[in-house]
């Protein structure tokens, strides 16, 4: 059976892993994935997840920056950059609608993509793209929803006017943890990219807050009905130093390093490291969503 998805996304530092992959396998599913951005011009990847130019000690330096040891590393592994190139052909990718011009009722799913870098600001504090996340809860209780990393910070700010609360109050997730957002920030802070230091922080904390407080796991906590709501990988986890140590990816046959949390037809995950999973229990909930219509 066929369904159509809707993919909000930024103007430019998307992650290209959460966003292609996670199209990928929508479309090798038979699905549709319908893009959407602030004014209906295409998105663009964050350039250094695809190139890895500029996570090197020496990235600030023009004739030196194309040199990459670590950037080849810490970017888009082999499989994402390969579906990245593919849905730069894509004509839904290149010619997206407005935020402002979606009719939820031609879509089956909603799926609410992450990224670190400056251009996502604009897009978490989107009101439209907000208000339609809200929209897309309160329509119906089976069709779709799922976040993956900075994604469920949209769903955190989404509030509704019935409860005057966030979407996700009630429910149980996941998005990028502190620990997997502190490494990075300190790999960069101190070897990378030390003359930019917050490049994996999108939010600073004030002086007088605690380094975590403008963390993606803490303002998604503060969301929430209950702090213990937001979940991270249980310790006596199958795997359990796979999926947290902040390295290891999962693959389209090789779940164990990823952690997915479902609560009723909302599903989250926590950074690129997750999305094949995610991807795949996401198509798994659309054919639920298909028996049930």
């Amino acid at each position: 059976m066929s369904a159509t998805i809707l993919m909000p996304i930024p103007h430019k530092d998307f992650d290209p892993t959460e966003v292609s992959i996670t199209w990928s396998i929508l479309r090798d599913a038979g699905f549709t994935t319908v893009f959407a951005t602030a004014d209906g011009q295409r998105g663009y990847a964050d350039e250094m997840m695809i190139s890895g130019e500029g996570l090197d000690l020496w990235g600030f330096i023009p004739g030196l920056k194309k040199l990459k040891a670590i950037g080849l590393l810490l970017r888009a592994d082999r499989f994402a950059r390969a579906a990245y190139r593919e849905l730069e052909q894509d004509s839904l990718f290149l010619d997206p609608i407005k935020f402002n011009a979606v009719d939820i009722n031609q879509f089956d799913a909603l799926v609410l993509p992450g990224g670190h870098a400056p251009g996502m600001r604009p897009y978490l504090e989107n009101s439209e793209l907000q208000q339609l996340v809200v929209n897309f809860f309160e329509h119906s209780n089976v069709k779709p929803i799922a976040s993956i990393c900075h994604g469920a910070v949209l769903a955190a700010r989404s509030i509704s006017e019935k409860s005057n609360k966030s979407v996700l109050y009630g429910l149980k997730t996941t998005a990028l943890p502190w620990s997997f957002e502190a490494k990075a920030w300190k790999l960069c802070k101190y070897f990378i990219r030390f003359w930019d230091a917050n490049y994996y922080r999108t939010y600073q904390p004030q002086s007088a807050q605690p380094s975590n407080y403008a963390s993606v796991e803490e303002e998604v906590k503060r969301s929430l009905a209950d702090p213990s709501d937001f979940l991270n990988v249980p310790r006596n986890s199958n795997y359990y130093a796979m999926k947290t140590n902040a390295f290891s990816r999962d693959r389209i046959d090789d779940n164990r390093p990823a952690f997915i949390v479902q609560d009723g037809r909302y599903i989250s995950a926590r950074w690129p490291g997750d999305a094949h999973t995610f991807a795949l229990k996401l198509v798994d909930l659309i054919k639920d969503y298909q028996n049930q219509t």
